[in-house]
């Protein structure tokens, strides 16, 4: 597991960041290094080493995403917020994750679970080098290097910038965005179905409003920006 990640939190509301923190404190390899009821508090403190954010949406004089768009030195944000309407705007400055108020302790682990296997992710990935072929992509991880066949590729998922590939043998990850290995010829079979998921047409067995059902009974949510990318499977277009 990583090991200490130095976090800052920003909550107006007392009893909200009281219990953010309880959430945090479970988790040893966690160091909460600062905590605010305001973001125009914690501008000062910005150049100090942070790893993570969490942090409000509604916030008394400047908002939460106004302070997220200052604070880009810190890598990892995590939104908290009772608002779920700001969700889709916060992913588009660089956000992690959004939770939705009142705090559930399993959706605070399930956050966690994304921030460690990101973080994970990321440190595998400076062992990476990718290189694409006609129907193959070879990944180089420490001194071994895998080839896997496109059509071998069961779906992506996305992390921030590093997207991880997953087939029925293993999963790999590499450093590039979903949005540009989906730009390249090769990937012309996969479909954007989630903002974190793409999978190839042809595995797709059955969709209802929610997910996507593939072969061996992987089933992946469909988001709302993404349903008509989903139409080619609908029987009045067949």
């Amino acid at each position: 597991m990583i090991n200490n990640i130095k976090c800052m939190i920003i909550d107006d509301d007392e009893l909200d960041r009281l219990v953010l923190q309880h959430h945090v404190n479970q988790y040893e390899n966690i160091e909460i290094i600062a905590s605010f009821d305001s973001a125009e508090k914690a501008v000062p403190f910005l150049e100090l080493p942070i790893d993570l954010l969490f942090i409000n949406t509604n916030l008394p004089g400047m908002s939460g995403m106004d302070f997220r768009k200052l604070a880009q030195k810190i890598p990892l944000c995590i939104f908290v917020s009772a608002h779920p309407e700001f969700a889709a705007e916060t992913f588009e400055i660089d956000t992690l994750d959004f939770i939705t108020k009142p705090l559930r302790t399993e959706r605070f682990h399930n956050s966690m679970q994304k921030l460690f296997s990101f973080l994970e992710m990321k440190e595998k990935s400076e062992c990476f080098d990718t290189l694409l072929g006609e129907n193959s992509i070879k990944i180089k991880e420490g001194g071994n290097i895998f080839q896997i066949k496109i059509t071998d590729i069961l779906y992506l998922e996305a992390l921030k910038d590093y997207t991880r590939i997953v087939t029925s043998d293993k999963k790999h990850c590499i450093l590039d965005s979903i949005g540009n290995i989906l730009h390249k010829s090769y990937f012309d079979s996969f479909v954007r179905i989630h903002r974190s998921f793409a999978v190839p047409r042809h595995l797709i067995r059955s969709k209802n409003t929610h997910e996507v059902e593939l072969v061996h009974q992987i089933k992946l949510p469909i988001g709302r920006a993404y349903k008509e990318n989903l139409s080619f499977f609908d029987p009045q277009n067949q």
